[in-house]
Protein backbone atom coordinates (compact mmCIF):
# COMPACT_ATOMS: atom_id res chain seq x y z
CA UNK A 1 0.00 0.00 0.00
CA UNK A 2 1.30 3.51 -0.79
CA UNK A 3 2.38 5.71 2.09
CA UNK A 4 3.19 9.39 2.37
CA UNK A 5 4.76 11.78 4.83
CA UNK A 6 2.00 14.20 5.77
CA UNK A 7 1.83 16.73 8.61
CA UNK A 8 4.96 15.20 10.12
CA UNK A 9 3.65 11.61 10.28
CA UNK A 10 3.30 8.61 7.96
CA UNK A 11 -0.11 8.14 6.35
CA UNK A 12 -1.13 5.03 4.43
CA UNK A 13 -3.60 5.54 1.61
CA UNK A 14 -5.19 3.95 -1.46
CA UNK A 15 -6.24 5.47 -4.78
CA UNK A 16 -8.92 4.35 -7.22
CA UNK A 17 -10.10 5.72 -10.54
CA UNK A 18 -8.57 7.93 -13.20
CA UNK A 19 -5.51 9.73 -11.75
CA UNK A 20 -6.40 12.75 -13.91
CA UNK A 21 -9.98 12.95 -12.64
CA UNK A 22 -11.11 15.44 -9.96
CA UNK A 23 -9.79 14.20 -6.59
CA UNK A 24 -12.13 13.08 -3.81
CA UNK A 25 -10.69 12.47 -0.33
CA UNK A 26 -12.56 10.03 1.93
CA UNK A 27 -12.04 10.41 5.71
CA UNK A 28 -13.20 7.52 7.90
CA UNK A 29 -14.39 7.69 11.49
CA UNK A 30 -13.63 6.67 15.04
CA UNK A 31 -11.31 3.70 15.39
CA UNK A 32 -12.00 2.65 11.79
CA UNK A 33 -9.57 1.76 9.05
CA UNK A 34 -9.87 2.99 5.48
CA UNK A 35 -11.31 -0.41 4.59
CA UNK A 36 -14.57 0.52 6.32
CA UNK A 37 -15.31 2.49 3.15
CA UNK A 38 -16.87 -0.36 1.13
CA UNK A 39 -14.96 -1.20 -2.04
CA UNK A 40 -18.28 -1.03 -3.87
CA UNK A 41 -18.81 2.60 -2.81
CA UNK A 42 -15.24 3.56 -3.71
CA UNK A 43 -15.59 1.93 -7.13
CA UNK A 44 -18.97 3.59 -7.70
CA UNK A 45 -17.52 7.02 -6.93
CA UNK A 46 -14.62 6.32 -9.29
CA UNK A 47 -17.12 5.26 -11.96
CA UNK A 48 -18.81 8.65 -11.55
CA UNK A 49 -15.54 10.23 -12.68
CA UNK A 50 -13.45 10.87 -9.57
CA UNK A 51 -9.95 10.04 -8.39
CA UNK A 52 -10.93 8.52 -5.06
CA UNK A 53 -8.40 8.57 -2.21
CA UNK A 54 -9.07 6.86 1.10
CA UNK A 55 -6.58 6.73 3.95
CA UNK A 56 -5.99 5.46 7.47
CA UNK A 57 -6.29 8.24 10.03
CA UNK A 58 -3.43 8.65 12.48
CA UNK A 59 -3.40 6.04 15.25
CA UNK A 60 -5.30 3.43 13.25
CA UNK A 61 -4.75 0.90 10.50
CA UNK A 62 -1.30 1.17 8.96
CA UNK A 63 -0.73 4.87 9.63
CA UNK A 64 1.46 6.37 12.37
CA UNK A 65 0.73 5.20 15.93
CA UNK A 66 1.19 7.40 18.99
CA UNK A 67 2.42 4.54 21.16
CA UNK A 68 2.63 5.31 24.85
CA UNK A 69 0.88 8.69 24.64
CA UNK A 70 -1.77 8.77 27.35
CA UNK A 71 -5.24 10.21 26.87
CA UNK A 72 -7.60 11.27 29.68
CA UNK A 73 -10.27 8.73 30.59
CA UNK A 74 -13.82 9.17 29.32
CA UNK A 75 -15.19 10.16 32.74
CA UNK A 76 -12.58 12.90 33.20
CA UNK A 77 -13.06 14.11 29.64
CA UNK A 78 -16.82 14.33 30.08
CA UNK A 79 -16.63 16.11 33.43
CA UNK A 80 -14.13 18.70 32.19
CA UNK A 81 -16.22 19.35 29.09
CA UNK A 82 -19.41 19.78 31.15
CA UNK A 83 -17.83 22.50 33.28
CA UNK A 84 -16.49 24.30 30.23
CA UNK A 85 -12.84 23.28 30.49
CA UNK A 86 -10.91 21.98 27.49
CA UNK A 87 -9.04 18.81 28.49
CA UNK A 88 -5.46 18.32 27.39
CA UNK A 89 -5.42 15.58 24.75
CA UNK A 90 -2.69 13.96 22.64
CA UNK A 91 -4.01 15.58 19.46
CA UNK A 92 -7.14 17.26 18.15
CA UNK A 93 -9.58 16.80 15.31
CA UNK A 94 -7.99 19.90 13.77
CA UNK A 95 -4.65 18.07 13.79
CA UNK A 96 -6.32 15.18 12.01
CA UNK A 97 -7.75 17.57 9.41
CA UNK A 98 -4.22 18.84 8.85
CA UNK A 99 -3.20 15.21 8.19
CA UNK A 100 -5.65 15.10 5.30
CA UNK A 101 -4.44 18.43 3.96
CA UNK A 102 -0.85 17.22 4.26
CA UNK A 103 -1.70 14.07 2.33
CA UNK A 104 -3.10 16.16 -0.52
CA UNK A 105 0.11 18.21 -0.52
CA UNK A 106 2.20 15.03 -0.60
CA UNK A 107 0.21 13.79 -3.59
CA UNK A 108 0.56 17.11 -5.40
CA UNK A 109 -3.18 17.81 -5.24
CA UNK A 110 -4.15 21.46 -4.93
CA UNK A 111 -7.88 20.95 -4.25
CA UNK A 112 -10.21 18.03 -3.59
CA UNK A 113 -13.78 17.15 -2.74
CA UNK A 114 -13.78 16.21 0.96
CA UNK A 115 -16.07 13.44 2.21
CA UNK A 116 -16.09 12.39 5.87
CA UNK A 117 -18.11 9.80 7.78
CA UNK A 118 -18.91 9.99 11.52
CA UNK A 119 -15.72 11.26 13.27
CA UNK A 120 -14.43 11.61 9.72
CA UNK A 121 -17.28 14.05 9.12
CA UNK A 122 -16.09 16.09 12.10
CA UNK A 123 -12.56 16.04 10.69
CA UNK A 124 -13.93 17.03 7.28
CA UNK A 125 -15.75 19.97 8.89
CA UNK A 126 -12.44 21.16 10.33
CA UNK A 127 -10.82 20.62 6.93
CA UNK A 128 -13.38 22.86 5.23
CA UNK A 129 -12.93 25.54 7.90
CA UNK A 130 -9.11 25.40 8.08
CA UNK A 131 -8.25 24.57 4.47
CA UNK A 132 -11.02 26.16 2.40
CA UNK A 133 -8.46 26.84 -0.33
CA UNK A 134 -7.97 23.06 -0.72
CA UNK A 135 -11.67 22.16 -0.51
CA UNK A 136 -13.87 21.97 -3.62
CA UNK A 137 -16.86 20.67 -1.67
CA UNK A 138 -17.74 19.08 1.67
CA UNK A 139 -19.90 16.03 2.30
CA UNK A 140 -20.57 15.21 5.96
CA UNK A 141 -22.00 11.71 6.48
CA UNK A 142 -23.77 10.65 9.71
CA UNK A 143 -21.81 13.21 11.69
CA UNK A 144 -22.76 16.03 14.05
CA UNK A 145 -21.88 19.47 15.43
CA UNK A 146 -20.88 18.79 19.03
CA UNK A 147 -23.96 20.71 20.20
CA UNK A 148 -24.42 19.47 23.81
CA UNK A 149 -28.20 19.84 23.57
CA UNK A 150 -28.58 17.23 20.84
CA UNK A 151 -29.93 13.75 21.70
CA UNK A 152 -27.17 11.34 22.74
CA UNK A 153 -26.40 7.96 21.26
CA UNK A 154 -28.59 5.08 22.37
CA UNK A 155 -26.99 3.50 25.46
CA UNK A 156 -26.51 0.13 23.77
CA UNK A 157 -24.77 1.78 20.80
CA UNK A 158 -22.34 3.76 22.96
CA UNK A 159 -21.65 0.72 25.15
CA UNK A 160 -20.86 -1.40 22.09
CA UNK A 161 -18.56 1.31 20.74
CA UNK A 162 -16.42 1.79 23.85
CA UNK A 163 -16.36 -1.79 25.16
CA UNK A 164 -13.12 -3.61 24.44
CA UNK A 165 -13.01 -7.25 23.29
CA UNK A 166 -12.41 -9.82 26.03
CA UNK A 167 -9.23 -11.13 24.39
CA UNK A 168 -7.06 -10.67 21.31
CA UNK A 169 -7.93 -14.09 19.88
CA UNK A 170 -9.05 -13.61 16.29
CA UNK A 171 -12.46 -15.26 16.74
CA UNK A 172 -13.18 -13.08 19.78
CA UNK A 173 -12.17 -9.95 17.86
CA UNK A 174 -14.31 -10.89 14.88
CA UNK A 175 -17.32 -11.71 17.10
CA UNK A 176 -16.87 -8.36 18.83
CA UNK A 177 -16.65 -6.50 15.52
CA UNK A 178 -19.77 -8.20 14.20
CA UNK A 179 -21.63 -7.36 17.43
CA UNK A 180 -20.66 -3.69 17.07
CA UNK A 181 -21.66 -3.59 13.41
CA UNK A 182 -25.03 -5.15 14.18
CA UNK A 183 -25.67 -2.78 17.12
CA UNK A 184 -25.01 0.46 15.23
CA UNK A 185 -25.94 -0.74 11.73
CA UNK A 186 -28.97 -0.06 9.58
CA UNK A 187 -32.21 -1.68 10.76
CA UNK A 188 -33.62 -1.26 7.27
CA UNK A 189 -30.60 -2.79 5.56
CA UNK A 190 -29.13 -5.53 7.77
CA UNK A 191 -25.75 -6.78 6.57
CA UNK A 192 -25.48 -10.30 5.20
CA UNK A 193 -23.79 -12.42 7.88
CA UNK A 194 -21.07 -14.08 5.81
CA UNK A 195 -19.97 -10.85 4.16
CA UNK A 196 -19.97 -9.00 7.49
CA UNK A 197 -17.81 -11.67 9.14
CA UNK A 198 -15.41 -11.78 6.18
CA UNK A 199 -14.96 -8.00 6.17
CA UNK A 200 -14.50 -7.92 9.94
CA UNK A 201 -11.92 -10.72 9.84
CA UNK A 202 -10.02 -8.97 7.05
CA UNK A 203 -9.95 -5.77 9.11
CA UNK A 204 -8.64 -7.61 12.18
CA UNK A 205 -5.90 -9.27 10.15
CA UNK A 206 -4.91 -5.99 8.54
CA UNK A 207 -4.49 -4.21 11.87
CA UNK A 208 -5.66 -4.47 15.47
CA UNK A 209 -4.65 -1.51 17.61
CA UNK A 210 -7.03 -0.84 20.53
CA UNK A 211 -5.04 2.11 21.92
CA UNK A 212 -5.76 4.36 18.95
CA UNK A 213 -9.53 4.66 19.51
CA UNK A 214 -8.91 5.86 23.07
CA UNK A 215 -7.03 8.85 21.70
CA UNK A 216 -9.59 9.32 18.91
CA UNK A 217 -12.35 9.52 21.53
CA UNK A 218 -10.43 12.08 23.57
CA UNK A 219 -10.09 14.24 20.44
CA UNK A 220 -13.84 14.04 19.80
CA UNK A 221 -14.86 14.92 23.37
CA UNK A 222 -12.31 17.73 23.64
CA UNK A 223 -13.51 19.30 20.39
CA UNK A 224 -16.68 20.63 21.97
CA UNK A 225 -19.33 22.58 20.09
CA UNK A 226 -18.34 23.20 16.45
CA UNK A 227 -21.34 25.36 15.52
CA UNK A 228 -19.45 28.68 15.70
CA UNK A 229 -16.81 27.23 13.37
CA UNK A 230 -19.41 25.72 11.04
CA UNK A 231 -21.06 29.09 10.52
CA UNK A 232 -17.86 30.23 8.80
CA UNK A 233 -17.72 27.37 6.28
CA UNK A 234 -18.24 28.74 2.78
CA UNK A 235 -17.63 25.68 0.59
CA UNK A 236 -20.67 23.91 -0.94
CA UNK A 237 -21.84 21.37 1.65
CA UNK A 238 -23.97 18.25 1.58
CA UNK A 239 -25.11 16.48 4.76
CA UNK A 240 -26.21 12.84 4.57
CA UNK A 241 -27.74 11.04 7.54
CA UNK A 242 -29.72 7.95 8.38
CA UNK A 243 -33.07 8.47 10.04
CA UNK A 244 -32.48 5.36 12.17
CA UNK A 245 -28.90 5.99 13.30
CA UNK A 246 -28.54 4.72 16.91
CA UNK A 247 -25.03 6.10 17.43
CA UNK A 248 -25.30 9.62 16.02
CA UNK A 249 -29.03 10.41 15.93
CA UNK A 250 -30.37 12.12 12.84
CA UNK A 251 -30.74 15.39 14.77
CA UNK A 252 -26.94 15.65 14.52
CA UNK A 253 -27.14 15.75 10.74
CA UNK A 254 -29.98 18.24 10.78
CA UNK A 255 -28.02 20.47 13.17
CA UNK A 256 -24.96 20.23 10.92
CA UNK A 257 -26.94 21.32 7.87
CA UNK A 258 -28.59 24.14 9.82
CA UNK A 259 -25.20 25.39 11.05
CA UNK A 260 -23.42 25.57 7.67
CA UNK A 261 -24.66 28.36 5.39
CA UNK A 262 -26.39 26.98 2.29
CA UNK A 263 -25.86 23.32 3.22
CA UNK A 264 -28.11 20.69 1.65
CA UNK A 265 -29.53 17.86 3.75
CA UNK A 266 -30.64 14.38 2.70
CA UNK A 267 -31.93 11.83 5.20
CA UNK A 268 -32.73 8.20 4.43
CA UNK A 269 -35.23 6.03 6.35
CA UNK A 270 -33.91 2.73 7.66
CA UNK A 271 -30.29 3.85 7.42
CA UNK A 272 -28.18 3.53 10.57
CA UNK A 273 -24.49 4.10 11.26
CA UNK A 274 -22.92 2.09 8.46
CA UNK A 275 -22.65 2.04 4.67
CA UNK A 276 -24.97 -0.74 3.46
CA UNK A 277 -24.50 -2.28 0.04
CA UNK A 278 -28.15 -1.53 -0.76
CA UNK A 279 -27.46 2.22 -0.46
CA UNK A 280 -24.15 2.31 -2.34
CA UNK A 281 -25.60 3.41 -5.68
CA UNK A 282 -27.82 6.08 -4.12
CA UNK A 283 -25.07 7.46 -1.90
CA UNK A 284 -22.49 7.47 -4.70
CA UNK A 285 -24.86 9.22 -7.09
CA UNK A 286 -25.83 11.84 -4.47
CA UNK A 287 -22.22 12.57 -3.47
CA UNK A 288 -21.09 12.69 -7.10
CA UNK A 289 -23.93 15.02 -8.12
CA UNK A 290 -23.09 17.38 -5.27
CA UNK A 291 -19.39 17.38 -6.15
CA UNK A 292 -20.05 18.03 -9.84
CA UNK A 293 -22.51 20.85 -9.08
CA UNK A 294 -19.96 22.39 -6.72
CA UNK A 295 -17.29 22.37 -9.41
CA UNK A 296 -19.57 23.77 -12.12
Amino acid sequence: MPKAQANGIEIHYEEHGDPNAPPMLLIMGFGAQLTLWPDELVEALAAHGFRVIRYDNRDIGLSHKFDGVKAPGLVKLTLLSKIGLTPKVPYTLADMADDGAGLLDALGIAKAHIVGASMGGMIAQHFAARHADKCLSLTSIFSTTGNPKLPPAKPEAMKALVTRPKSTEEKVLVDHGVMLARTIGSPGYPAEEERLRERTAASVRRSFYPEGPTRHLSAIVADGDRRPMLKGISVPTLVLHGEDDPLVPCEGGRDTAASIPGAKLKTIPGWGHDLPLELVDELAATIAEHAKESAA
